[in-house]
């Protein structure tokens, strides 16, 4: 079955490269990322374990948990490991799964059937505290993932959590936010006492910003 968003990302025990885990147990409390490769030794994955090792002080900054997963065995893990030091110059700093029995891509469906069924597709999931996909990424081979972007997503993720608003497009943190169109003006009154720009009925614009 196809997973989808709202939905408890699926438990699952695995070896990793920092040791072995219990998926829902090793996140806690934490937001977290997980996100596949095909195999090690491939070189867009390769510039992308790298990158995201750069960024895990963001990801730490935001209470993120991060895990990679590769269809390879352990032993394969450790070498690619160097490789992506010596090339990208930042050592993977999170754990990576090692699935050669496919047990977690296809638990995630991260095998598609009308691609090669001896790899995983390149997918990352954002899940939160409370174990819920809140967000599924799927790339083709060719193309190196946006990490940048998945940051972004997850700052949104958070402010609406916290606030009850929608982003707009190409939203970043600092930027104003939508009042929810299922809320009244009145209960946005009562959410926003710094108040809100009606420019259309259905688009009410608020600064989160400002101290309410």
């Amino acid at each position: 079955m196809m997973l989808q968003l709202g939905q408890i990302a699926p438990d699952f025990e695995a070896e990793t490269t920092q040791g072995p885990i219990r998926f829902h147990e090793w996140l806690g409390a934490s937001w977290g990322v997980i996100f596949s490769h095909p195999k090690d030794y491939t070189p867009v994955c390769t510039t992308e374990l790298g990158y995201t090792a750069k960024l895990k002080p963001e990801f730490d900054r935001r209470g993120v948990k991060v895990i990679g997963l590769s269809v390879d065995a352990l032993d394969r893990h450790e070498g690619w490991n160097r490789d992506i030091e010596e090339t990208q110059g930042t050592a993977v700093n999170f754990p990576m799964i090692a699935d050669p029995d496919r047990k977690v891509a296809t638990l995630y469906g991260m095998i598609h059937p009308e691609a090669d069924p001896s790899v995983t597709v390149r997918t990352v999931y954002v899940i939160d505290p409370n174990k819920k996909i809140r967000l599924m990424l799927i790339y083709p081979p060719s193309t190196g993932r946006n990490f940048d972007e998945v940051l972004r997503v997850i700052d949104s993720l958070q402010t609406t959590d916290r606030h009850k608003v929608a982003t707009p497009v190409n939203w970043k943190p600092g930027d104003r936010a939508i009042v929810l169109a299922s809320m009244s003006d009145e209960d946005a009154k009562k959410q926003f006492p710094q108040g809100f720009h009606a420019e259309k009925p259905y688009l009410r614009w608020v600064d989160i910003n400002q101290p309410g």
